[in-house]
């Protein structure tokens, strides 16, 4: 495998062309687009249940270091933000806000082989501050500080 300028690995394929997402963002992009199906199709509160659902299974698929942090995430957020509904995000936990929309979100370490975990937020998150602000942050661990600025964060993304 080779890396392209942007850090994009690539894969040839029999015939000779390239393959521009590694196999973790191929099938994260499976995941969401059978996502985006099944969400279409349930009441909210169905959509609540199954969402809960999956993410605590993707819980359950995770390394130890990895589900601790998210466990405690899925904590978090539902304390600060019992509004947002938990869901899968292309296989990711996430929650989103009553029209759907995807507010924050936790991508672990594993998924795509990096070194740090991260918790993110989607444009409809309202931590807007001045011309430029952070989205995502890089996650090797949790301590009590660390919880208190994600609680924060995430009543200001729904505020």
């Amino acid at each position: 495998m080779a890396d392209t300028k942007a850090g994009t690995k690539q894969a040839r394929t029999k015939r000779g062309s390239r393959q521009v997402w590694t196999k973790e963002e191929r099938a994260a992009m499976r995941e969401g687009a059978r996502e985006r199906k099944a969400t279409t199709r349930r009441d909210p509160a169905a959509a609540r249940q199954e969402g809960e659902r999956e993410v605590l299974a993707k819980f359950a698929e995770m390394g130890p270091s990895d589900r601790r942090m998210a466990e405690r995430i899925h904590a978090i957020v539902a304390e600060s933000a019992p509004d947002l509904a938990p869901r899968t995000w292309y296989g990711m936990p996430a929650y989103a806000n009553a029209d759907g929309k995807v507010i924050c979100f936790f991508t672990p370490a594993e998924k795509f082989k990096e070194r740090y975990a991260s918790f993110g937020f989607q444009p409809a998150a309202r931590l807007d501050d001045g011309a430029m602000w952070p989205t995502s942050w890089a996650l090797t661990e949790l301590t009590p500080a660390d919880e208190r600025r994600i609680a924060a964060l995430v009543k200001k993304a729904v505020g």
